[in-house]
């Protein structure tokens, strides 16, 4: 494993930091529509929680791998061209919108409706409550599960292979058939995975920490 890292670290990095530059590009478009998804299915109106149930309902309940597929081939189908990164982080987008919405929802649900009524007699709007009362909150109330979705979508990131995105697991196959050492290239991609992953973990464990004490809830 270590003198394939030492033979192919270039392109073991390359093929990492594609790695890295479409999961994290596909969590943080995730994130910004995630919370306005997670708002439309806690909406009041009927007639929005419907579509944003039914996109959920989709997103979640495909295999990822077909996504890709879809979108990949749907999007020339009606005259969009794309690269097939571009397909990738737009698909992996799509997909993680779902669940980290569904992440949201349940933060949202945990705030106490009290907090927001108080907010509506002080004059604040419905927007500025969101955003200074109820989304700080939420954040730090789902933080152990958005990590958990942050990892999901990198190791889910290996799927983007599929439609040619020469990401790290493309790379370790094109090692492997070069070396005919499939399980040293394999080892030393699941080491590059497992540092990412442990990683992003320490993070979020400090952001646990200094976010800890000062929630209220109720």
């Amino acid at each position: 494993m270590f003198e394939i890292l030492l033979t192919h670290y270039p392109v073991l990095i390359k093929g990492l930091t594609t790695t890295l530059v479409v999961s994290l590009s596909a969590i943080a478009l995730g994130l910004v529509c995630g919370v306005l998804l997670a708002f439309g299915l806690t909406s009041r109106h009927r007639w929005l929680r419907w579509p944003c149930g039914l996109y959920r309902s989709f997103w979640r309940g495909t295999p990822i791998l077909l996504q890709l597929l879809l979108v990949y081939y749907l999007l020339p189908e009606v005259g969009i061209e794309v690269a097939p990164i571009t397909a990738a982080i737009l698909t992996l987008t799509l997909n993680t919108t779902a669940f980290q919405a569904e992440i949201f929802r349940s933060g949202i649900a945990h705030i106490h409706a009290g907090q927001v009524e108080a907010a509506r007699m002080a004059g604040i709007s419905a927007w500025q409550t969101r955003r200074r009362i109820v989304m700080p909150q939420v954040f730090r109330l789902t933080l152990p599960p958005l990590t958990n979705e942050i990892i999901t979508i990198l190791k889910n990131s290996s799927l983007i292979s599929v439609i040619a995105v020469t990401e790290l697991m493309r790379v370790s196959e094109q090692i492997a058939s070069r070396t005919f050492q499939p399980l040293e290239t394999y080892l030393a991609a699941a080491f590059l995975y497992l540092a990412v992953n442990l990683l992003l973990a320490q993070i979020s464990a400090h952001l646990e920490r200094r976010m800890a004490g000062g929630l209220a809830t109720e």
